[in-house]
């Protein structure tokens, strides 16, 4: 999903003066220093100009879409994919002496599930240190689930250091949404206790949020957004190998062979990998965790997200609504308590020239829009409500059920929706521009900082939404599993010996766990309060204190998150 910075943040005040995070007796790793992050921006300063908006041209609004629908059909087709029949694989043999030094003709060989972005940034990353990668992918079609989302600075410096010709690519095919307003709205009038303050009428400002200043000041890019198939493309096609990913590769176990003797990898198709490295990048329901953690059998299954969900049929989608609650009590996850509808829209918003991003907040809901580029609006509606809920199926006098519902949920006419309110005009705009069958819904799933389980185990590492589910709140699951990879592979550089692997797997968690930590914290915390949000307004000076405090916290909160060093 797409940059949610703007609003978590607004609750999220009284983490902007952490510097450092204890994990336990043994580590305690201090932030980047604050003249190592001026001296980064001062650096930069004269490179970085701040971009100005124009509207999109036509031939700019046809590239975009027509790079959309290319990337897309490419995935579908599995291009840039290991052919089923190839066998010559280099991980398909141990190496002759697996207990060796790693050198330039004998380098770390690393296998990674999941080929989502954390998956990709991660074998971009070790690929461009001369380690041998390759990918499995469980899905059997290659369809990233969902429409754009933001590459946020802080993930734009990762790219730029792990590959420059992925990182122009990626910023040649996105479009800056720093450039206009972002910020909180009120979605309906709304009163305070007795009157005693404003009057608050649907579609007021209630907090705007200045993303792009924080980058600059950091000497770090404007956030752009991307489509997700044109992102794993140009990972693809830029960052390794032809041929590095295998789908119809799921992991059913793997095997220690002893410290520096590497891994034995079965597949659920009796196939038999070798490796110096495993790393499961295979999203929030990881079978590379599930054993590292020894958790429950039923932990382990298919995510809703990454490179897999968008090939999900109807009934897929609402089978797994059901498994991912049995799951989620086997895997230690968390149901955040709402259901989540999105789609893309090829509409050009009435306001797309003022506002790039802005959430309108309700009672127990809130709906969220951002420019997704080639005048297209990402669009999200989430409610509270139990999870494994699924919609209607379409009848004839019902063939739109999930519009149908939604037009309810956000009604903006008279007598509004079940609370009475009547909603903000633009909601309707937006799901009146879209198909039913554009329309996804999935619960959405987060977890607890992995502070005592760890991220590592022997020669096995996880990352991405395996190591740090987090709300999309922040915008920042992608961006973290980007620096995961970008910090993983730093590390795995250094071994000059396959004994050293489990240091420098230790190194890499020690390193990612105090940042990882404190933005999951603010997610889950930001998804938990936002909904309770318009309650601070009727309250008298609570409410504009509250504001004034979100606005004034804000670049200091931006600037953890937008840091040049990670």
């Amino acid at each position: 999903m797409v940059n949610y910075t703007e609003y978590a943040l607004a609750v999220l005040a009284f983490t902007s003066g952490t510097s450092a995070f204890s994990i336990g007796p043994n580590v305690n790793v201090k932030s980047t220093s604050t003249s190592t992050i001026r001296s980064s921006a001062l650096s930069m300063s004269s490179v970085l100009d701040a971009p100005v908006r124009s509207p999109e041209s036509a031939e700019r609004v046809a590239e975009v879409r027509d790079r959309f629908k290319a990337a897309a059909r490419d995935a579908a087709a599995a291009k840039g994919c290991a052919s089923p029949d190839q066998t010559d694989e280099w991980w398909r043999t141990p190496e002759d002496q697996t207990n060796r030094e790693v050198t330039e003709d004998r380098p770390l060989r690393v296998i990674i599930t999941g080929g989502g972005v954390a998956g990709l940034v991660t074998a971009a990353a070790c690929h461009a240190k001369g380690m041998k990668v390759a990918i499995f992918e469980q899905a059997s079609q290659y369809a990233p689930y969902g429409g754009p989302i933001q590459i946020q600075s802080n993930a734009l410096r990762a790219l730029e250091r792990i590959n420059k010709d992925v990182y122009d690519e990626i910023r040649k095919a996105g479009t800056v949404t720093a450039d206009r307003v972002s910020g909180l709205k009120i979605g309906y009038k709304k009163g305070v206790f007795m009157n005693l303050g404003r009057q608050y009428e649907k579609g007021d400002w209630l907090v705007k949020f200045d993303t792009l200043q924080p980058a600059l000041r950091a000497g770090l890019p404007a956030t752009v957004v991307v489509d997700r198939p044109v992102i794993q493309q140009i990972l693809i096609n830029n960052g390794i190998p032809d041929g590095t990913v295998r789908i119809k590769s799921r992991i059913k176990n793997y095997e220690e062979l002893g410290q520096g003797d590497g891994l034995k990898i079965n597949l659920e198709d009796g196939t038999t990998a070798y490796a110096d490295v495993l790393v499961g990048a295979d999203g929030i329901w990881s079978s590379v965790r599930r054993q590292m953690h020894g958790l429950d059998q039923a932990a382990d299954g298919v995510a809703a997200s990454g490179a897999a969900g968008g090939a999900l049929t109807e009934g897929e989608a609402r089978k797994m609504t059901k498994d991912n609650v049995l799951m989620a009590a086997g895997a230690n996850r968390r149901f955040s308590g709402f259901t989540c509808y999105a789609a893309l829209s090829e509409h050009r918003a009435s306001n797309i020239e003022e506002v790039s991003y802005q959430i309108l907040l309700g009672k127990d809901k809130y709906f969220v829009s951002t420019d997704g580029g080639g005048e297209r609006q990402q669009w999200f509606a989430l409610i509270r409500e139990p999870a494994g809920g699924v919609d209607l199926e379409a009848t004839p006098d019902n063939p739109n059920p999930k519009l149908r519902r939604l037009l309810e949920e956000f009604n903006n006419e008279e007598p509004g929706d079940q609370n009475g309110d009547v909603w903000d005009d633009f909601a309707h705009e937006l799901f009146r521009a879209t198909k039913e069958e554009d329309i996804k819904r999935r619960d959405l799933y987060d977890g607890a900082p992995l502070l005592a389980q760890g991220w590592n185990k022997g020669q096995v590492a996880i990352c991405g939404d395996a190591a740090h589910p987090m709300m999309p709140n922040l915008g920042q699951g992608g961006c973290q599993a980007t620096e995961d990879g970008y910090r993983l592979a730093e590390e795995l550089s250094t071994v000059k010996h396959t004994k050293d692997i489990e240091g420098a797997l230790s190194t890499y968690y020690k390193k990612r766990i105090p940042r990882t930590t404190i933005i999951q914290i603010m997610a889950q915390l930001g998804s938990d309060l936002l909904v309770d949000f318009d309650k601070m307004m009727t309250i008298p000076l609570v409410g504009p204190f509250f504001l004034t405090m979100t606005q004034l916290s804000m670049p200091f909160i931006l600037a953890f998150l937008y840091t040049p060093e990670f």
